[in-house]
């Protein structure tokens, strides 16, 4: 990780307005044009989960806001950030994960396996693996949403949650809701447009 000079961070004011709040978080719902990545999912016969979470994985490393974390009310940026994904059981149970980010497509899918069967073979709910540097997401395939809330633990957060609704067809395209909670004190709408800018533009890649 790398510490962030908060006398000289641009975002130093902002930093300190929102940190002193007791709910610093703010949250939208963004539709996202899946189309192009459900069909490749299909003609490759690879998970569409795997294909959008690792779209959406190269996003959010590409924009540095949503790499930095609090610790001790410092800021600090991380090197890689990886995915913790609910993932689903046979009961219908789910433990939390930690799948290693790859920009490679077969590396991050291998990597989501090895978490399934993880999580399939034991009732933890915690992975053995965990840490800052990560999202939080979970997949809502069961319903479509317009707005979602996360769970407060009442402990200030900095790791930003995703939650990835059910696909729904509008006209001719395939759309998937996306809901994004995030920490105000570590970045702001802009940057929230950078990420959904950029994993549309992933999810439009053949």
């Amino acid at each position: 990780m790398k510490k962030i000079d908060l006398t000289t961070w641009n975002r130093k004011n902002h930093f300190n307005h929102f940190n002193a709040l007791l709910n610093p978080y703010f949250a939208v719902t963004i539709p996202f044009d899946v189309s192009l990545a459900y069909k490749k999912s299909k003609a490759t016969d690879s998970s569409f989960f795997a294909i959008y979470l690792h779209e959406c994985m190269k996003a959010i490393n590409a924009v540095e806001n949503f790499k930095y974390r609090i610790i001790d009310n410092e800021v600090f940026e991380c090197d890689t950030i990886h995915a913790s994904a609910t993932l689903l059981r046979a009961d219908n149970t789910f433990g939390f994960s930690f799948i290693n980010f790859s920009e490679n497509f077969n590396e991050f899918n291998a990597n989501i396996q090895k978490e399934k069967q993880r999580i399939n073979e034991t009732t933890d709910l915690y992975p053995p693996v965990n840490g800052l540097n990560c999202i939080h997401c979970s997949t809502l395939p069961w319903f479509s949403f317009t707005s979602q809330n996360e769970p407060f633990s009442g402990v200030k957060d900095s790791i930003p949650k995703l939650a990835f609704s059910k696909t729904y067809k509008d006209n001719n395209s395939l759309l998937m809701n996306v809901g994004i909670s995030v920490n105000h004190a570590l970045m702001d709408g802009y940057h929230v447009g950078q990420f959904a800018e950029l994993f549309q533009k992933n999810l439009n890649l053949p």
